[in-house]
């Protein structure tokens, strides 16, 4: 193998599991460290400048990062139960202890460049454009259909998960950077939207039609079926204030989780959610099937809606037939009835959340847009997030379909940058490598200025309101959030994962010590050879191909150093033990390229060493 290129800005960020798994790499160790410290303030604004909502996202992300955790595989090879780092909630951690932070924020631009941007919708992707074009001198205005900024984030996730002034506060945010918030205005024609001399529009409307199923009996019951999205929505613009006393809701999302758990607040005492899937596989993440089932409500799986049962009109119940899953031999699975006799669910209430999709009846087929004939959605550039009309641009659940908010973010990001470039005559496929900066935390040869004392503790529990005051509110909070004291110990599990082991193959003389005292042994000097062939020599197999190996360049002896990132736990006891200081302990600190002056592109991949 060759020597590892540490200068490649993607190297030691992959090594940092959860900040190269969240789709807006935010350094999820560095603003860790902080709340450690107390600094509440300072790791907020680092989530705000990468993610923007945080508070919001510190309740209701879907938690790339948490998957992806190192502190996780440490704690399954050792063994034990594996748990992540509770990355999620310590990032509300930060969002609920800050100071004011208002004026650490970007100022309005006091002179504007005559660039005007559109943005349609005001959910997450079209705030993240307007958050990054505003202090840069663009006059963006954000259009929204409902009288407030959030989009579904305020119309959709019920306010038991997320606070209506959690809301109000960070939208805020946004809109205080002297960003137009028209509201109450439904764009019913991109065409003469375009007419009104936009310089570029961005489309961040989100994916606001919920399928519906077409079954026997559909019609018949029409007032007791409800399209969850939409009904979710009632919900908060208070047209539905109570439901049924047995409610089914059909699906197996995070929408799913979000109706069921809002009708067991409406008045269900017999609420069941039924999905055709296998309850592992159900697209909603597995702390929302946990939370549902936490209050009393039954996940029935492998069962397939056949109909609606009715009498004289009025809705009394649904039949499903029970299917198993079979797979090919290729691993494509089908679901096969298992010949029993179908099921009969009685039921007041039906809520549908099987899923949602696009509508773009608003878009005129003559405007130089290309839709694609199979789901016929925009032809979106999964780089620059431009149409094949190049001024105008998509993202979030508007671009690729339904995903979730941080996502949202992270294509309002590269949109806004492709804006930035397009307006300004660059050339928009080029995208900037981000900024890295490494810094050595030696405070003499064995010492280091970051804690690498890690806690051995569980994963701590966030505790929740009581379940006798929470079921009866749609507005009361159920999760309470850390208090200082507890968010203190949870930082203390994290493994500092972006304070990287860095080795000058110059100054190690192999004696061999940093071998000893790995304890993980994940560092070995062997010969070189092609990457199977060395992932089989290692100390410890290294067996999780994803994670890269450190190579060094050939040693004195003729061997090389290979370490096994995957395994890492990144205690600095390597470079603790080196005699001659070949092992050094650096801080990985990257800096994404948003709009603005970087995008230029002449400072991109810029590293620096300390």
């Amino acid at each position: 193998m060759q020597p590892t290129d540490t200068r490649d800005p993607a190297y030691f960020h992959k090594v940092v599991d959860c900040q190269w798994a969240c789709p807006a790499h935010t350094p999820v160790p560095e603003y860790i460290r902080l709340i450690a410290a107390g600094r509440y303030s300072d790791a907020y604004l680092v989530n705000w400048k990468s993610n923007v909502f945080p508070g919001i996202l510190g309740r209701t992300c879907d938690r790339p990062c948490e998957p992806a955790c190192r502190r996780s595989r440490v704690e399954e090879s050792a063994g034990g139960k594996p748990e992540p780092v509770a990355i999620c909630r310590l990032k509300r951690v930060a969002a609920d202890l800050k100071d004011d932070i208002r004026d650490r924020l970007p100022r309005p631009a006091t002179t504007k460049n005559g660039k005007r941007i559109a943005c349609i919708g005001a959910g997450p992707a079209s705030l993240t454009v307007a958050r990054d074009l505003a202090p840069l001198g663009y006059s963006v205005t954000v259009i929204e259909a409902d009288a407030k900024a959030g989009g579904f984030m305020r119309t959709q996730v019920p306010r038991f998960r997320l606070p209506e002034e959690v809301i109000d506060e960070e939208t805020g945010y946004i809109l205080g950077l002297g960003v137009e918030f028209i509201g109450g205005r439904r764009i019913d024609s991109l065409k003469g939207l375009l007419a009104e001399s936009y310089d570029a529009v961005f489309v961040g409307c989100g994916a606001p039609r919920g399928r519906d199923l077409d079954l026997p009996g559909r019609a018949e019951c029409a007032a007791n079926i409800h399209v969850g999205i939409d009904w979710l929505a009632s919900v908060y613009f208070g047209h539905v204030e109570k439901v049924g006393r047995r409610v089914i809701v059909l699906g197996g999302g995070n929408t799913a989780m979000d109706c069921c758990r809002s009708a067991r607040r409406l008045g269900g005492d017999e609420v069941k959610v039924i999905v055709r899937s296998g309850f592992d596989e159900m697209k909603a993440s597995p702390w929302e099937k946990e939370d549902a089932m936490h209050e009393g409500i039954p996940i029935l799986d492998y069962r397939v809606p056949k109909s609606f049962v009715h009498e004289n009109g009025r809705l009394t119940g649904m039949t499903f037939e029970k299917v198993r899953a079979e797979r090919d031999a290729k691993g494509r699975r089908t679901l096969v009835p298992t010949g029993e006799p179908d099921e009969l669910h009685a039921c007041d209430e039906v809520l549908i959340a099987v899923g949602q999709e696009n509508a773009f009846p608003w878009i005129e087929r003559d405007i130089g847009i290309a839709f694609d004939e199979q789901w016929d959605m925009p032809v979106v550039d999964k780089t620059t997030f431009q149409s094949t009309l190049p001024h105008v641009l998509f993202g979030g659940d508007a671009a690729f379909g339904p995903k979730n908010i941080i996502w949202a973010v992270a294509h309002g990001h590269e949109a806004a940058l492709s804006i930035d470039k397009l307006l300004g005559g660059g050339d928009v496929r080029e995208r900037p490598l981000p900024m890295v900066e490494m810094i050595s935390q030696k405070m003499g040869i064995h010492e280091w200025s970051y804690d690498n004392d890690i806690s051995p503790d569980e994963r701590y529990k966030v505790p929740w309101a009581d379940a006798s005051k929470t079921l009866k509110s749609i507005k009361l909070e159920v999760e309470l959030g850390f208090d200082a004291e507890t968010a203190w110990k949870e930082t203390q599990r994290c493994l500092n994962c972006d304070v990287q082991t860095v080795f000058s193959d110059k100054q190690c003389i192999e004696c061999d010590a940093c071998v000893d005292i790995c304890p993980m042994d994940c560092i070995t000097f062997t010969a070189n050879g092609d990457e199977a062939d060395l992932r089989q020599r290692l100390s410890a197999q290294a067996l999780n191909t994803s994670q890269d190996l450190y190579v060094s360049g050939t040693l004195k002896t003729g061997r090389i150093m290979a370490k096994d990132e995957d395994v890492c736990l990144h205690c600095g006891l390597c470079a603790e033990r080196c005699p001659t200081g070949a092992w050094d302990m650096q801080k990985f600190l990257l800096e994404m390229t948003h709009a603005g002056p970087a995008c230029s592109g002449a400072a991109a991949g810029k590293e620096k060493a300390a």
